[in-house]
This record gives C-alpha cells, structure tokens and sequence, in this order.
C-alpha cells in the first residue's frame, strides 16, 4: 500500500455559506452538490479546475454515521492546509481588495512564494507558488 496524494480536506462548520462563498470568491474553487445520502443544505463540496474534489464542507452531524465534533477557534492538531497554486500576485491584489487579511512569504532558498489566509472557520490556508508559477 501506498499512498499517492491528498484526496480532499473536510472542514466542518457551522458557517456553511460563507465557508462556501470564501473558497468559490476567494480561490476560485467550484461549489457542487455531495452524492447522496448526504444533505446538500448541511454539505457541499468545493472542486479545484481540473474537478477534484479539495474540500468537503460539513455541518456538525451531518455526516452519515459520524458523531458532530467540538468546533474550537483554530484547527487543533492540524496546523493548516497547503495548496499547490499558480498567481501568486493576483491573489495577493485579490485579498487585498476584499479586504482579507493575509501573510506574504517568500522562501528564496527554494523560491517558493507563500501567502498564509484564514477562512472563516479559522483554518489557516497556505497557497503555494513554486519557481514557475509565481
């Protein structure tokens, strides 16, 4: 066995719309339907453009078979989330015109471009800008 990448994150929440509306606004990520049985007022799905599914978002309890967790202000033993991205400079222009606060990086070591974000829920994102892709 072995494991060949990262399937998708679950966040749960009780912000769904405007956790929702951050990933489609500010990441440009495409909001769709779960399978069934889930429910779609209580779960949606965030896709990236190739049509992966990075992000399942939840309402406490409403994952079947799953007990509801205790939200707390931060993301607990998770530190945070990274993303492979393209546009570093777009997206720092884009957060700073919705007013969103953020945290530029740059490794020079590596040439890795960084910027550090917050949804709603109090995840700390990293967005990633390899040589290239800046």
């Amino acid at each position: 066995m072995r494991v060949n990448q990262l399937d998708h994150v679950n966040i749960q929440t009780t912000k769904l719309a405007d956790t929702v509306r951050f990933y489609a606004d500010v990441l440009d990520l495409t909001v769709a339907d779960p399978p069934a049985p889930l429910d779609r007022t209580l779960v949606q799905w965030m896709f990236d453009g190739e049509g992966r599914a990075i992000f399942h978002l939840s309402s406490p309890g409403s994952l079947t078979g799953q007990d509801a967790i205790n939200i707390g202000p931060d993301t607990g033993a998770v530190h945070h989330v990274a993303l492979d991205c393209t546009g570093h400079d777009a997206m720092a222009e884009r957060l700073t015109a919705m007013g969103i606060d953020h945290r530029l990086l740059h490794a020079a070591a590596i040439d890795l471009k960084q910027i550090f974000v917050r949804d709603p829920n109090g995840v700390l994102i990293e967005l990633n800008y390899r040589k290239g892709n800046h």
